[in-house]
């Protein structure tokens, strides 16, 4: 589910934009909608699946823009707490990792999706807002993609996304929760390493 979700969205949060941190969130949204879509459209190696180059590209310029820490925070819940430190900073950096392979996978199914922004309801001081996005699909319904973000002082941090409804750290929580309750916290880490480890086996593989 969750890479289905990434599927609609992943292809167009990037950012190469000069002092990225000082605009606004729906500045930068659109900016980097518009930056991507084009970068994706003019790449003939991203679009034939270059697995290393898109990895490269989701590392420098999409994971900038997620606050992990919280992300992960919020997808354990009340279990975030069961974790010691190291625990936790094992579980942020293979969530992140897990974010890199989605993000990767979604990439190569990019097929000239639009994007239509909803106007942003905020008031000037607020520093935790919904950016509310809709992808139309060519001989689809449309999907709703809200964001999350919170003001940060490197600038605005997508902390959540929600897709149809669907959140994205809800739905990693129902999983996290049912691996912990089975084998702890250092179940589910193993169960992230081990999914990693998967995906980079598999990503490998379509390289060559």
């Amino acid at each position: 589910m969750i890479r289905n979700f990434f599927s609609v969205l992943g292809f167009f949060l990037f950012a190469t934009v000069v002092g990225a941190q000082a605009l606004a969130p729906d500045v930068l949204i659109r900016s980097i909608s518009d930056d991507v879509i084009g970068i994706i459209k003019q790449d003939k190696d991203i679009k034939a699946g270059n697995r290393a180059k898109i990895n490269a590209l989701v590392e420098a310029k999409v994971l900038p823009h997620f606050n992990f820490a919280r992300m992960t925070a919020l997808a354990m819940g009340r279990n975030w707490h069961k974790a010691d430190a190291a625990q936790q900073k094992v579980l942020v950096d293979e969530f992140r990792s897990l974010l890199v392979h989605t993000y990767s996978g979604a990439l190569s199914t990019y097929g000239n999706e639009v994007i239509e922004f909803k106007p942003l309801r905020a008031a000037a001081g607020d520093t935790d807002i919904t950016m509310r996005t809709q992808v139309k699909r060519p001989g689809a319904e449309p999907v709703s993609i809200d964001y999350g973000m919170e003001k940060t002082a490197k600038g605005w941090k997508v902390y959540d996304v929600v897709v149809g409804g669907v959140s994205l750290v809800t739905n990693y929580r129902e999983s996290f929760n049912s691996q912990i309750r089975a084998s702890g916290v250092d179940g589910l880490i193993k169960s992230l390493s081990s999914k990693n480890r998967s995906l980079e086996i598999q990503a490998g593989a379509k390289t060559k």
